[in-house]
């Protein structure tokens, strides 16, 4: 009895999962022609668990932890500050420690 292939819709791009392969025997190339192999897709996971494991650099120091702050604004005060962060192609976070810092500063 043949597989079902399951298909699925990644950012507007149709994909197929046909199921396992075994990269040492199934020939896949990589973007820059390279044989994937098993031990390289084991590499490239191990490398992409350790980038995600990161995360944004501290704004503390390294190899600590920042601390955050989580509050609620009105949804107007949201929009003007989204709508500034992309004006001034920064983030909205930027922005607010800015603002804390001037007006503690105060």
């Amino acid at each position: 009895m043949a597989s079902k292939k399951k298909r699925i819709r990644i950012d507007d791009v149709d994909l197929v999962d046909g199921g396992e392969i075994d990269l040492d025997t199934d020939a896949v190339y990589l973007a820059d022609g390279s044989r994937l192999t098993e031990a390289r897709a084991h590499e490239l996971a191990d490398e992409i668990r350790q980038n995600a494991a990161r995360g944004r650099p501290s704004l503390t120091g390294p190899g600590k932890r920042s601390p955050q702050l989580r509050l609620s604004v009105p949804a107007g005060l949201r929009q003007q500050l989204e709508a500034r962060a992309e004006r001034e192609h920064t983030t909205v976070s930027d922005i607010a420690r800015a603002a804390l810092e001037r007006y503690l500063a105060s």
